[in-house]
């Protein structure tokens, strides 16, 4: 590095130098010595610019490979002959950085997500920069923006018999089902649907004696911090609490994971679940539809025109709630920028299903 800064600054040096004597022939009928000295800096300062940052810094990140192996060899003799200079600017400079202590390097999310949009697509396929874009963000993201609502919780209560239960997990599919006592306000634990196999073929079984212990996260956890609290405890999923206690919603391992890797589809699965295509201008979303999933389908290519509007919102349900402002009426029409939202179907003060237009 040393060698290329001297390097850098004494080519600098010499065209100014050598554009100074050169001037006073360029611009020997310039009778202003002010005007004359101006036009100097300007030309000066554009081929400075043009042919020592701009045009190579772009050949360069369009052919790193090939230039850098091209200039590997030039800077090794260039590093022999500017060593003189080179070796004590290198000692000054890890003298002073012995003294001042070791640097703190903090990257802000910001500064990574611009790193990777400088990224050259030949380096990095779709995917892979999706998987990358996942983990700038990952600890960035609040376990609120990840996690299944509380609306949308399956989960048992402790007075039900063994019998009941058994349908009612088959029907839906899950692996661990939290269980509440009253409401789902108060999780008295959680069932492993593994830990009931032993005892498939009873009639009457205390499946509460099963319960795990829950684990409970605020709405503001960070995902990063979940994942290692997952890892600690050895447990893949946490009921997430608000501010005042109540149960805000559940995040599982999978959930966490899928923000980095994108999707992870089983057999329980529904694809057709959130979303219909009616034509390539009309779809219509349910409102639980997660706004990250809305911007993948209608192909968003920079969603900040409606982050910067969400607020709180994480679904269509929510931003839709959002910018009007009020409970919108079944049918009724919501305009924002290009696109058209209508309500479709409601229960009771619950928006079930959307229908956006795109102008």
């Amino acid at each position: 590095m040393a060698t290329i800064l001297v390097a850098n600054n004494f080519i600098n040096i010499a065209v100014v130098l050598l554009f100074a004597y050169l001037g006073d022939f360029m611009f020997k009928n310039v009778a202003n010595p002010t005007f004359k000295f101006i036009l100097e800096v300007v030309v000066v300062t554009f081929l400075i610019l043009l042919f020592g940052e701009i045009l190579p810094k772009i050949y360069a990140s369009r052919n790193n490979l090939k230039f850098a192996s091209f200039m590997a060899y030039p800077l090794k003799v260039l590093d022999v002959l500017i060593s003189p200079l080179s070796l004590p600017m290198r000692s000054i400079t890890l003298g002073i950085h012995s003294k001042l202590g070791k640097q703190k390097s903090n990257l802000s999310v910001d500064q990574l997500s611009q790193a990777l949009e400088l990224t050259s697509h030949e380096d990095t396929s779709k995917e892979e920069k999706k998987i990358l874009q996942g983990i700038v963000s990952f600890g960035n993201t609040d376990t609120k923006q990840v996690m299944r609502p509380r609306i949308d919780i399956f989960a048992l209560n402790v007075e039900q018999k063994y019998t009941d239960i058994i349908p009612e997990i088959i029907e839906n599919g899950y692996s661990r089902i939290p269980v509440y006592q009253e409401n789902v306000d108060n999780i008295k634990g959680i069932l492993y649907v593994k830990d009931l196999l032993p005892y498939i073929d009873r009639k009457q079984f205390d499946w509460t004696s099963l319960l795990r212990e829950p684990f409970f996260v605020p709405e503001n956890k960070k995902l990063d911090d979940l994942m290692a609290e997952f890892q600690d405890k050895k447990v893949h999923l946490a009921v997430v609490v608000d501010e005042y206690g109540g149960t805000s919603g559940l995040i599982s391992l999978e959930d966490i994971i899928e923000e980095i890797v994108g999707d992870i589809s089983d057999e329980f699965d529904d694809e057709d679940l959130n979303y219909s295509k009616l034509d390539d201008k009309n779809y219509v979303f349910e409102g639980k539809t997660a706004l990250k999933d809305f911007y993948k389908v209608i192909k968003l290519e920079d969603d900040t025109i409606f982050e910067t509007e969400k607020g709180e919102a994480e679904t269509i349900a929510g931003f839709v709630l959002e910018i009007s402002g009020s409970f919108p009426k079944l049918q009724s029409k919501i305009f924002f920028r290009d696109y058209v939202f209508t309500i479709e179907a409601m229960d009771k003060k619950r928006i079930k299903r959307v229908k956006v237009t795109i102008n």
